[in-house]
């Protein structure tokens, strides 16, 4: 049984499917366009290496993708850690997270997604209790600003970075946070051992779900590489997904190919009358 805890929700409950990529600044119109006219409904917009565009450009962005019904959502960069050793290196990583929070509240994004951090020398309690102080910080911080952004850290693929289930659980029970469930990096953390009906089973009782999908190369200590998402894989999931009737779901691929993977997702959950 999954944990009872009660997000607010931010649209109708449905699925919503989408890449991770919108395109820059100039080709993001016809590209918002473009995703309206195939049924994504959903997309994500990685600012992977720093945070591109100003609030002017994103309340443009966002009026356009509320226009064509896309949720947006935003990753953070990836230099992002919550329990550095040097202070500053947490510092500059909160100022990361904020700047893509008041990036979110322009576009109208429900969420930012972010990977806290990692265990370096610290316990596995020590590094929780860091990052769990640090996202409180944030939390309020927003709160002051009055910025409409849930913060959402991420289950992540390696074994060594922080962001096990179990992690992100604690952290939503004693923050109230938001989260990003990613299944691929929960199937390269655990293995292949942990199945998507066992994913699904673990959060069907929230009332919004915000996810990550892909098809993902692991070994021994968990993600390699994100690949192309499978039929076989898309089918698992939508299976899973049906059974324990989870209603609310915006699941973000995170595939080299997003767009056509992302397509091929909402084909498949058409067959499977999830949409």
């Amino acid at each position: 049984m999954g944990l009872v805890y009660i997000i607010q929700c931010y649209n109708d409950c449905m699925i919503r499917i989408g890449p991770a990529g919108i395109g820059g600044v100039t080709e993001c119109a016809k590209n918002l366009e473009y995703y309206s006219q195939i049924g994504i409904k959903c997309a994500e917009i990685p600012f992977t290496y720093q945070v591109w565009m100003t609030n002017k450009q994103a309340e443009g962005i966002g009026k356009l993708a509320k226009d064509f019904d896309i949720n947006l959502s935003i990753h953070a960069p990836y230099y992002i850690n919550l329990n550095s050793a040097e202070k500053e290196k947490i510092e500059q990583s909160k100022k990361r997270i904020l700047d893509c929070c008041e990036r979110a509240h322009y576009l109208r994004a429900k969420c930012v997604v972010f990977h806290p951090g990692f265990y370096g020398k610290s316990s596995k309690e020590d590094t929780y209790n860091v990052i769990k102080e640090n996202i409180r910080e944030l939390m309020d911080f927003i709160k002051d600003k009055k910025w409409n952004v849930k913060l959402a850290p991420e289950t992540m693929g390696k074994i060594n970075v922080f962001g096990s289930l179990e992690e992100i659980f604690r952290l939503i029970k004693e923050t109230k946070c938001f989260f990003c469930i990613d299944f691929a990096h929960l199937k390269a953390y655990t293995q292949g051992t942990l199945s998507y009906e066992k994913m699904c089973e673990q959060i069907n009782d929230f009332s919004e779900i915000h996810a990550h999908f892909s098809g993902i190369e692991y070994g021994m200590k968990g993600e390699r590489n994100h690949i192309l998402t499978s039929e076989k894989e898309i089918e698992k999931l939508g299976e899973a997904i049906k059974k324990n009737k989870i209603e609310n779901i915006t699941i973000i691929n995170e595939s080299p190919n997003p767009v056509s993977d992302a397509q091929k997702t909402i084909n498949i959950f058409k067959k499977l009358k999830l949409i």
